[in-house]
């Protein structure tokens, strides 16, 4: 989703640029930039399961209903994947893998912040083969029992399958759980179980004991049991143009950050405890930027929110700072 932030995220990396970001050793789930020149609006995430290495992502709005699969050696778009039997798609944010084998494919945005009764959640298996393909998927409806909302992050439990998805707002949004199963004919009602920050997508943990959640500036995960939300902490992640997406690595030993815009950089940043990504801290990804951290948004305490608030304004007083040294040389 487009914003006035993303002026902000680019002045952040020309203010706080580090050191190239690390490479796995076989190559694969490396730092990377996606190529594909029809990709500039990369909302979403997903590990492949089927395919190592494989990354799968979306545009925002103004597509139509594709999904790519970027390889993350390269770079480079090797499949694309035309959902038939879905209506057309109107603000697609998220993208999740299910256990069962299947993507999940959120059109859960709503620029007008509530304008929409009902939005739609897509489900199609992951491909096994990579190349182009048309398959048909299931389309679901869903609506909140709190009543309409904006929101940018969908996330499919790894272990029981159940789909979340957490509201944007300015004040902070909801935690909003699915039912145990999604079903066709009637509305998915989604109930709120916790509070979050402002959310611009979101991932579980590959054993689903951590849910980590992103924002512009900042990131941080969340202790997970029982459907609810636990203790939370920060996790590093960088500043990026515009942050819009993160996922795990399908090992656990890292997470995946995305931006939007044309070439857009998805960069890895390992997890401290290894493969599992359930509780603990994280850490930079080696030789990465340590400084592109933030204690940031969080729901615990207004100390979290005030850690975002701090690092936008230290941002948005670079650009002015910026801004103003221009006009000065130009006078001169």
């Amino acid at each position: 989703m487009r914003s006035y932030l993303t002026v902000s995220g680019a002045a952040a990396l020309l203010l706080f640029s580090g050191a190239p970001p690390a490479v796995a050793d076989d190559g694969a789930d490396r730092s990377f930039t996606i190529e594909d020149p029809r990709i500039t609006e990369s909302s979403g995430l997903a590990a492949s399961r089927a395919h190592p290495g494989i990354y799968w992502t979306h545009n925002d709005s103004d597509d139509g209903p594709y999904v790519y699969a970027v390889d993350s050696r390269t770079g480079k778009t090797v499949a694309t994947i035309t959902m038939k039997g879905v209506g057309e798609p109107r603000d697609v944010e998220a993208i999740s893998m299910g256990p069962d084998g299947d993507l999940y494919v959120g059109d859960i945005g709503d620029n007008l912040n509530g304008s929409w009764d009902h939005v739609w959640i897509y489900r199609f298996p992951e491909p096994k083969e990579l190349k182009d393909a048309t398959v048909r998927a299931t389309q679901f409806d869903v609506k909140y029992a709190d009543g309409p909302r904006n929101a940018e992050a969908l996330m499919v439990h790894p272990k029981t399958g159940r789909v979340y998805i957490a509201s944007k707002n300015e004040d902070g949004g909801g935690l909003y759980e699915g039912p145990e199963k999604l079903t066709t004919g009637s509305a998915n009602v989604f109930r709120r179980v916790g509070e979050v920050p402002w959310v611009t997508d979101g991932a579980f943990s590959p054993d689903g004991k951590e849910l980590v959640l992103r924002s512009y500036f900042s990131a941080r995960g969340y202790a997970f049991e029982n459907g609810g939300l636990g203790a939370d902490h920060a996790v590093q992640a960088p500043l990026q143009g515009q942050a819009e997406s993160v996922t795990y690595t399908v090992d656990g030993s890292a997470l995946m950050f995305g931006s939007e815009g044309k070439q857009s950089d998805v960069e890895r940043v390992d997890v401290e405890n290894g493969g599992g990504g359930g509780g603990g801290g994280q850490s930079p990804s080696k030789g990465g930027d340590s400084s592109a951290s933030s204690a940031g948004a969080g729901s615990g305490g207004s100390g979290d929110v005030k850690g975002t608030t701090l690092t936008g304004v230290l941002v948005l007083a670079g650009i002015g700072f910026l801004v103003f040294m221009g006009r000065r040389r130009k006078g001169n």
